[in-house]
Protein backbone atom coordinates (compact mmCIF):
# COMPACT_ATOMS: atom_id res chain seq x y z
CA UNK A 1 0.00 0.00 0.00
CA UNK A 2 2.98 2.40 0.93
CA UNK A 3 4.24 1.86 -2.68
CA UNK A 4 0.78 2.57 -4.28
CA UNK A 5 0.74 5.64 -2.32
CA UNK A 6 3.91 6.97 -3.97
CA UNK A 7 3.07 6.44 -7.18
CA UNK A 8 -0.48 7.81 -6.51
CA UNK A 9 0.34 11.10 -4.54
CA UNK A 10 3.50 11.87 -7.24
CA UNK A 11 0.77 13.93 -9.36
CA UNK A 12 -0.44 15.78 -6.67
CA UNK A 13 2.89 16.85 -5.74
CA UNK A 14 3.61 18.28 -8.96
CA UNK A 15 0.43 19.76 -9.33
CA UNK A 16 1.48 21.78 -6.18
CA UNK A 17 5.01 22.10 -7.01
CA UNK A 18 3.59 23.92 -10.11
CA UNK A 19 1.58 26.16 -8.28
CA UNK A 20 5.10 27.62 -7.30
CA UNK A 21 2.87 29.44 -4.60
CA UNK A 22 4.03 29.26 -0.66
CA UNK A 23 1.42 27.36 0.35
CA UNK A 24 1.99 24.88 -2.84
CA UNK A 25 5.47 24.28 -2.37
CA UNK A 26 5.48 23.84 1.34
CA UNK A 27 2.87 21.39 0.49
CA UNK A 28 4.43 19.52 -2.51
CA UNK A 29 7.46 19.20 0.06
CA UNK A 30 5.69 17.67 2.90
CA UNK A 31 4.34 15.04 1.03
CA UNK A 32 7.66 14.97 -1.37
CA UNK A 33 9.36 14.09 2.40
CA UNK A 34 6.70 11.82 3.82
CA UNK A 35 6.44 9.66 0.54
CA UNK A 36 10.63 9.42 0.90
CA UNK A 37 10.27 8.52 4.26
CA UNK A 38 7.97 5.86 3.19
CA UNK A 39 10.07 4.30 1.02
CA UNK A 40 11.98 3.11 3.63
CA UNK A 41 9.37 2.13 6.33
CA UNK A 42 8.03 0.24 3.04
CA UNK A 43 10.85 -1.97 2.77
CA UNK A 44 11.27 -2.53 7.04
CA UNK A 45 7.49 -3.99 6.98
CA UNK A 46 8.37 -6.32 4.25
CA UNK A 47 11.23 -7.65 5.74
CA UNK A 48 9.68 -7.14 9.43
CA UNK A 49 6.61 -9.55 8.51
CA UNK A 50 8.38 -11.66 5.90
CA UNK A 51 6.38 -10.78 3.00
CA UNK A 52 8.97 -9.69 0.15
CA UNK A 53 7.54 -10.59 -3.28
CA UNK A 54 8.63 -10.40 -6.53
CA UNK A 55 5.89 -7.68 -7.22
CA UNK A 56 7.33 -5.26 -4.07
CA UNK A 57 10.87 -5.87 -5.41
CA UNK A 58 9.31 -4.73 -8.64
CA UNK A 59 6.75 -2.00 -7.77
CA UNK A 60 9.02 -0.42 -5.18
CA UNK A 61 11.78 0.72 -7.54
CA UNK A 62 8.63 1.78 -9.74
CA UNK A 63 7.50 3.82 -7.54
CA UNK A 64 10.81 5.21 -6.61
CA UNK A 65 11.16 6.31 -10.31
CA UNK A 66 7.87 7.72 -10.80
CA UNK A 67 8.41 10.05 -7.72
CA UNK A 68 12.32 10.78 -8.50
CA UNK A 69 12.06 11.35 -11.81
CA UNK A 70 8.41 13.73 -11.81
CA UNK A 71 10.03 16.08 -9.49
CA UNK A 72 13.64 16.24 -11.68
CA UNK A 73 11.49 16.63 -14.42
CA UNK A 74 9.12 19.45 -12.46
CA UNK A 75 12.36 21.10 -11.26
CA UNK A 76 13.87 21.09 -15.11
CA UNK A 77 10.72 22.95 -15.83
CA UNK A 78 10.78 25.33 -12.49
CA UNK A 79 14.78 26.08 -12.32
CA UNK A 80 16.26 24.99 -15.31
CA UNK A 81 19.39 27.19 -14.41
CA UNK A 82 19.60 24.67 -11.60
CA UNK A 83 18.59 21.35 -12.67
CA UNK A 84 19.15 21.16 -16.09
CA UNK A 85 18.05 19.05 -18.72
CA UNK A 86 21.13 17.17 -19.69
CA UNK A 87 21.33 15.90 -15.92
CA UNK A 88 17.36 15.11 -16.17
CA UNK A 89 18.13 12.86 -19.51
CA UNK A 90 21.13 11.20 -17.60
CA UNK A 91 18.91 9.94 -14.60
CA UNK A 92 15.96 9.39 -16.84
CA UNK A 93 18.08 7.27 -19.04
CA UNK A 94 19.49 5.27 -16.58
CA UNK A 95 16.73 4.81 -14.44
CA UNK A 96 14.05 4.02 -17.52
CA UNK A 97 17.37 1.66 -18.77
CA UNK A 98 17.16 -0.45 -15.51
CA UNK A 99 13.47 -0.03 -15.55
CA UNK A 100 13.67 -2.19 -18.57
CA UNK A 101 16.52 -4.61 -17.50
CA UNK A 102 14.52 -5.51 -14.27
CA UNK A 103 11.37 -6.20 -16.66
CA UNK A 104 13.21 -8.38 -19.06
CA UNK A 105 14.23 -10.05 -16.12
CA UNK A 106 10.96 -10.59 -14.74
CA UNK A 107 9.87 -11.86 -17.90
CA UNK A 108 12.70 -14.52 -18.17
CA UNK A 109 11.68 -15.64 -14.23
CA UNK A 110 14.22 -13.91 -12.40
CA UNK A 111 14.40 -10.82 -10.91
CA UNK A 112 16.64 -8.14 -10.59
CA UNK A 113 18.53 -8.07 -7.22
CA UNK A 114 18.58 -4.28 -6.07
CA UNK A 115 22.26 -3.52 -5.44
CA UNK A 116 23.30 -1.84 -1.77
CA UNK A 117 25.06 1.32 -4.31
CA UNK A 118 21.14 1.30 -5.69
CA UNK A 119 19.71 1.92 -2.85
CA UNK A 120 22.29 4.41 -1.62
CA UNK A 121 21.36 6.59 -5.03
CA UNK A 122 18.21 6.88 -4.25
CA UNK A 123 18.39 8.27 -1.31
CA UNK A 124 21.14 10.65 -2.40
CA UNK A 125 18.67 11.40 -5.31
CA UNK A 126 16.33 12.19 -2.26
CA UNK A 127 18.31 14.05 -0.37
CA UNK A 128 18.93 16.25 -2.51
CA UNK A 129 15.16 16.95 -4.28
CA UNK A 130 14.23 17.27 -0.62
CA UNK A 131 17.02 20.05 -0.24
CA UNK A 132 15.80 22.02 -3.48
CA UNK A 133 12.48 21.37 -2.53
CA UNK A 134 12.94 23.18 0.94
CA UNK A 135 15.41 25.94 -0.80
CA UNK A 136 12.26 26.86 -3.11
CA UNK A 137 9.85 26.71 -0.17
CA UNK A 138 12.69 29.07 1.99
CA UNK A 139 12.72 31.65 -0.81
CA UNK A 140 9.33 32.17 -1.08
CA UNK A 141 9.17 33.58 2.74
CA UNK A 142 9.84 36.99 3.20
CA UNK A 143 12.09 38.09 5.68
CA UNK A 144 16.01 36.67 6.31
CA UNK A 145 14.41 32.61 5.57
CA UNK A 146 13.64 34.19 1.96
CA UNK A 147 16.78 35.72 1.84
CA UNK A 148 18.95 32.34 2.90
CA UNK A 149 16.70 30.44 0.38
CA UNK A 150 17.71 32.85 -2.54
CA UNK A 151 21.20 32.81 -1.70
CA UNK A 152 21.80 29.14 -2.01
CA UNK A 153 19.80 28.38 -4.76
CA UNK A 154 21.91 31.56 -6.67
CA UNK A 155 25.17 29.62 -5.45
CA UNK A 156 27.31 27.18 -6.86
CA UNK A 157 26.09 24.58 -4.11
CA UNK A 158 23.05 23.00 -5.77
CA UNK A 159 24.99 22.72 -9.19
CA UNK A 160 27.48 20.88 -7.48
CA UNK A 161 25.40 18.00 -5.37
CA UNK A 162 23.26 17.42 -8.44
CA UNK A 163 26.58 16.82 -10.59
CA UNK A 164 27.59 14.23 -7.59
CA UNK A 165 23.75 12.53 -7.63
CA UNK A 166 24.47 12.53 -12.07
CA UNK A 167 27.84 10.89 -11.36
CA UNK A 168 26.66 8.49 -8.72
CA UNK A 169 23.15 7.24 -11.12
CA UNK A 170 25.16 6.81 -13.96
CA UNK A 171 27.84 4.60 -11.91
CA UNK A 172 24.69 2.39 -10.49
CA UNK A 173 23.69 1.67 -14.21
CA UNK A 174 26.60 0.94 -14.92
CA UNK A 175 27.25 -1.73 -11.99
CA UNK A 176 23.83 -3.06 -13.18
CA UNK A 177 24.99 -4.17 -16.20
CA UNK A 178 28.11 -5.14 -14.62
CA UNK A 179 27.12 -7.45 -12.52
CA UNK A 180 23.93 -8.98 -13.34
CA UNK A 181 22.68 -10.42 -9.99
CA UNK A 182 19.69 -12.00 -10.15
CA UNK A 183 17.41 -13.50 -6.85
CA UNK A 184 15.21 -15.81 -7.18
Amino acid sequence: MLTVARIVVTPILLVLLFSESLYGLLGATVLFILASISDYYDGQIARKYGVPSRVGRFLDPLADKVLVLGTFVALAFLVPSIVPWWAVAIVFVRDIAITGFRMWAEYHGRSLRTLPMAKAKTTIQLVFLIGMLVMLTAEKVPGLLGTIGAWVLASWIPMLVLLAVVVITAYTGFLYFYKLEYTT
